[in-house]
Parts: C-alpha cells; structure tokens; sequence
C-alpha cells in the first residue's frame, strides 16, 4: 500500500475477522490466566521483549495491551520498519532508548545540536548514567570513543529548522546505531530507517495525535532493538495507555492529509514574513539558503510545516509578538491542528546550557489548519504592536 492508504488502512487488518469497523479498546489492567505455568511463561515471554504467543494471556497492562500493539504495527508500516515500540510520552521513549545503550554496558553518547530542549537537558546531565559528547553533524566520527552507545540527531532540528544529512552521519557512525528524533518531519515526509538510522522517534504528543489532547511517543526500529525497548519499558513503567494508544492510531489516519495541508500554509508565510521588515531571519527548509544541502526532495519530500524566524527589536520584540497574537496561541507544543507560538530560549529550550541555547529573539511558530489569511493577519498584528512597544530599530515609527 502507498503510505496515505497504509495510513488509514495499517493496524486494522483483523477488524472484518474482530467483525468491528473500528478497533475496539480494551482498557483491561489485567487479563487471566489459564495456569500457573502458562502464565509464568507468559509473562517470560513478554517481559523479555517479545510479542505474546496466541496461546499467550496478555498477563498485564505494562507487557502488553491490544491498543498499543495496533498503533505500533500501523506506525512501523508508516515508517519503513521492522517493529515500533510505544511509550507513555517522547521523553519516556528517549529515555528507555538511553537507558537500553546503558543496559547493554555502551552509556556513551555522541549528540548533535541542535535538540529539543528536554533531550539536551537530559544528555546534559548525565541523569541515566550516560555520558555525552557533543559534536557537529561533520565531526560524529571524530567523537565516537569504544563504549559509544548511540549517535542522537534531530533533523528538522528543533528550533533552528537545520537539516542534517542522516546518511551522511550514519557512515561516519559506522556500526553505532543513529537515532533520529523525526517529530517536525513525520513519517510522511521523512523515513529516516531508509537513509541509514536505526532508531526513528517521535513526540507522538505533535503531529501524530494532532489534536493537543493527548500525549505519548513511538520509535521505530528493527525487532531487535524493539524487543531492548520493550524490555525496558516493562520494567519501567513508561508505557503509552489504551485510550492514547487509540486516539494516537485514529490520528495516523489524518496524518498525511494534516501534513500536507499545514505545510502549504507555512510556506506562504515563511516567504511573508521574509518580507516583513519587523523580522531579522525567518528559518524555513522551503526557504532559499535553508537547505544548503539540497535535502528537502532527498532526504525529506517536504519542508514541512515548522517555521522560525527572530526580531530585529530583540528578546522584548519577541515577548510582545508571542504575547499579542490572538488567532494564533501562545503555548509550547506543536503539530497541532491550530497553530501555536512560542519563545524557544525561555520555555523548551530552558534548560540548555547558555552556549547551546537558541536566540532570545527567536519565535517557533507551529502552523496549523487554519486559513493562511487569518494568520498572516494575526502575524501582522502582533509585529504592529510588537513595533509599538519596542522601537529599536529604524523603520520602527513608519510601521506603527
């Protein structure tokens, strides 16, 4: 199946044999046992990373549930992918990703930034006994040491929107696996396991789910990294529930159409606000000089619908554009069918170090469903009043 149909069709295969249209959810905590023994062996089974048998009890909600398992099969097939694992949050999944390469006695990590500002903050610590090297896309194998783990990169990179050449960083990886946080891009516009990735990620809270009413990750990979996953989350804790395993299913099957959509509007206004004399840099891999690479048409199919751009007035002009859109929110998240704003330096990206930390200046703008005209008129609002408040700038009082 092309993947737009794979997208509505993946994870249902035995609804007609179910005699269901749509996958029903089983909410179920426990589930009963036919015996001592086979119970016991069930539950081996399970804990140890594999699928159940179909002589298997489920045993228990954090081995296995029905939901998860459809979510996963329809995201893998998205994917490229032998398997995929599901996770409570995106967090929770780089963190059982982490701790499987602590696991298996390799804690070191070569990380590229720009990343989310939760996984840098967590690299950065050192929190779950592993070691980070922070390197560019060009100096990965320079960085690699003998107890190196994983290779991190996030392509679009969030929130700069830089693209980074997976292929090219899985060769200079050599045998270390390269995890790739595909959250901005999607499964629809990129596949990172066919450019040479072993670990795809996702805040499936984003653009999966769509809607900002749920949360949870998912990384795609090979069986035998799915069944390290799954061993971790078992006796972590940190699986996804039914209910979000289901809504998170139902939104695979809007995805591709959400995806496009979006990413028409965020063209028109990434070449908007490039005209608008408000606005230092907008970052947009549509964009001429945003792709130096040439990836967008290689490595993705789109650029997607993530914009970034910085104020001339500074950090204050950020603040009053974020805080004077109406039509738009200002709120962290993404993905979203309604768009959504946010000073990056201030809230997501936080906790990263000051050296690595974006520009105070620069807005991530989320494009969403609506109607481009009415948020270019938002936009424009709010850099008027952004202007009112902060003129720094020459051209600062014909724009009032």
């Amino acid at each position: 199946m092309k993947r737009d149909t794979a997208a509505v069709h993946a994870g249902r295969e035995d609804l007609t044999t179910l005699g269901a249209h749509v996958p029903p959810l089983d909410a179920s905590t426990t589930y009963p046992l036919a015996s001592v023994e086979s119970g016991g062996a069930a539950y081996d089974q399970l804990a140890g990373g594999g699928p159940p048998r179909p002589e298997d009890s489920f045993v228990y909600q954090r081995l296995w549930n029905p939901n998860v398992a459809r979510f996963e099969l329809a995201l893998a097939d998205l994917e490229g992918a032998e398997d995929a694992v599901a996770f409570a949050t995106g967090m929770a999944a780089v963190t059982a990703s982490l701790l499987a390469a602590v696991a298996a006695g390799t804690p070191h990590v070569v990380a590229v930034r720009p990343l989310y500002g939760g996984t840098d903050h967590l690299l950065a610590t050192g929190l779950l006994g592993t070691r980070v090297t922070w390197a560019t896309a060009d100096t990965v194998a320079t960085a690699l040491e003998p107890d190196t783990g994983l290779v991190v990169i996030e392509t679009p990179a969030n929130p700069s929107l830089d693209l980074v050449d997976i292929a090219r960083v899985a060769a200079l990886a050599g045998d270390v696996p390269v995890l790739v946080d595909n959250t901005f891009a999607t499964p629809v516009l990129q596949q990172p396991l066919g450019h040479g990735a072993a670990l795809s990620l996702h805040s499936a809270t984003k653009f999966i789910g769509g809607h900002g009413d749920l949360m949870g990750g998912v990384i795609a990979t090979s069986r035998d990294w799915a069944e390290r996953l799954r061993r971790v989350r078992a006796i972590t804790g940190g699986l996804l529930s039914p209910q979000s395993a289901l809504g998170l299913h139902r939104g695979l099957q809007t995805l591709p159409v959400r995806v496009r959509a979006q990413q028409a509007t965020a063209g028109r206004l990434a070449e908007w606000l490039s005209d608008q004399p408000e606005v230092a840099r907008v970052h947009y891999p549509g964009l001429a000089g945003c792709d130096p690479r040439g990836l967008v048409g290689r490595q993705m199919s789109g650029p997607g619908s993530i914009i970034s751009f910085t104020l001339k007035g500074g950090r204050d002009a950020a603040a009053a554009v974020a805080e004077h859109c109406r039509l738009i929110t200002h709120a962290v998240s993404l993905g979203g069918v309604d768009s959504l704003i946010q000073e990056a330096a201030a809230l997501t990206h936080r906790p990263v170090a000051a050296a690595a930390k974006p520009d105070a200046s620069l807005l991530r703008l989320s494009v969403g469903l609506e109607d481009p005209d009415d948020l270019i008129a938002d936009l424009a609002n709010a850099l008027r009043a952004a202007t009112a408040l902060t003129p720094l700038y020459p051209a600062a009082a014909q724009l009032g």
